[in-house]
């Protein structure tokens, strides 16, 4: 799924905007509070609380749960399951106060290094090294990277991963005597774009994001970002949003979103993209690659008519993010080896397996491990897009996404607590802009600001 989104915060009525000075759970909360539904259940001492986003792979992992892993170990397994903003809100007021209610939760490699640093979460390398049949190995090394702490310890694993890439009709390009390179660059995307925009009525040339969100708009932007020259910081937090590479990127996506994007891109986010390429609205669409399992599904009308090719770049080798959902044990938690046995199952090749033969391998939590890819069964349904999702995942590298050296890890993200707020405030202008509401130029202007008050603080940090 794509990365996860957060709400605003309100903007002072004139003066210069601020990125307030946020603790580290302020900073990760989510906005909403109402729909929690009721805390864990009992808890006895075979039981372990799961508090999990209800994304359609963990409702299903919910369902085969009793029937299989508390069948085999004995471990009942009590689920809080709560839609994506409502579940990091609350996880992170249980993991910052180590309350101990839950024993498991689910993060993504944005929260875990963060949380690790904090001590909320606990370290997994001797759960991993006394259960081989785990096979860690066999977990893509990007996303074991991605889900250890500064310490060099890993602190999550992996339920399904992503990363980014091209989408594209491969009917519609055939038909204008186009051919898509496996490795495009962004101007032969954008004059692709041009060539085929009304190709078909009302089909658009690309779809992109421009709904306002760190992780929306912001989600594909910044690997436009990073691979154009740009960077939200350099290595010793000099703010760089008014920078050259990073204006060059924002104006070549508004550009190419306004001239031959979708209707309503200042609101179009993941789902409505989705949307417009399966309903035949767009030609192109460069996102998760996650979506193509639903581009691919039975009932999708443009089953077998998409083609994939690499996230496209300019300066860099390659633009693809990395994302996944991913398992954590609290460190307060006092059940660590049950908690452990679930993880170990949950994120197993033979919960894969299970998943497979019980709901059909479509429905596999894929993105993670290098067997997946190598799996006959899985690959029946997935040849179209499995090589392409495994070459972007394993190539994208979140602390070298760039030309320069980062100050923080992430792609698609600047892994500190501050970033949701910035990225979100930085993205309402660019949503602007592309709604012809404002220039680029006084977007990124504004941005530069709310960065540079970010800046300042670490600044600060470093030279005590």
């Amino acid at each position: 799924m794509p990365a996860a989104e957060l709400r605003p915060t309100r903007r002072p009525v004139g003066g210069r905007r601020t990125v307030p000075v946020l603790t580290l759970t302020a900073a990760l909360t989510l906005s909403g509070c109402a729909g929690w539904g009721g805390g864990p259940g009992g808890g006895g001492p075979d039981t372990i609380n799961v508090l999990m986003v209800n994304n359609p792979q963990m409702v299903d992992l919910q369902q085969l749960t009793a029937d299989n892993f508390t069948a085999e170990t004995g471990i009942n397994v009590n689920f809080t399951v709560l839609p994506e903003n409502d579940v990091r809100d609350k996880i992170s007021q249980e993991f910052s106060s180590q309350a101990g209610q839950y024993d498991v939760a689910t993060l993504s490699n944005f929260e875990i290094p963060i949380y690790a640093r904090s001590g909320w979460i606990a370290p997994l390398d001797d759960y991993v090294a006394a259960d081989p049949e785990f096979d860690q190995p066999d977990i893509l090394g990007p996303l074991t990277e991605s889900l250890s702490g500064d310490d060099g310890k890993l602190y999550g694993e992996p339920f399904y991963g992503e990363s980014s890439f091209l989408m594209y009709r491969k009917d519609v390009l055939d038909a204008a005597g186009i051919t898509m390179p496996a490795n495009p660059t962004w101007p032969e995307v954008a004059d692709i774009a041009a060539q085929v925009d009304g190709a078909e009525p009302g089909m658009a040339g690309i779809c992109l994001r421009g709904q306002p969100g760190w992780g929306q708009v912001f989600a594909p932007l910044t690997t436009v970002v990073n691979t154009f020259g740009g960077t939200w910081f350099e290595k010793d937090w000099q703010a760089r949003v008014d920078g050259e590479g990073f204006e060059k990127a924002t104006q070549f996506y508004v550009d190419l979103v306004r001239e031959h994007g979708e209707v309503g891109a200042p609101q179009a986010g993941f789902t409505e993209c989705l949307n417009n390429l399966i309903q035949g609205n767009a030609a192109m669409w460069y996102d998760a690659t996650s979506a193509a399992g639903s581009l691919e599904a039975d009932d999708s009308p443009v089953k077998g008519k998409i083609g994939y090719a690499a996230a496209p770049v300019v300066e860099t080798a390659s633009s693809g993010w990395l994302y996944a959902w991913s398992w954590s044990i609290q460190q307060a938690s006092e059940k660590k080896d049950a908690a452990w046995q679930f993880i170990s199952w949950a994120s197993s090749r033979q919960y894969e397996e299970l998943v497979g033969n019980e709901l059909g391998w479509s429905s596999v939590p894929a993105g993670k491990r290098a067997s997946t890819y190598e799996n006959p069964d899985y690959l029946a349904v997935a040849s179209a897009f499995a090589g392409p999702t495994l070459s972007a995942i394993q190539s994208a590298d979140p602390n070298n996404p760039g030309v320069q050296p980062r100050p923080a890890p992430g792609i698609q993200f600047v892994g500190i607590p501050e970033f949701p707020d910035l990225g979100t405030q930085v993205s309402q202008d660019v949503s602007s802009a592309i709604a012809g509401r404002m220039s680029v130029h006084d977007a990124l202007e504004r941005g530069q600001q709310l960065a540079e008050d970010v800046s300042e603080r670490y600044q600060e940090r470093e030279a005590k």
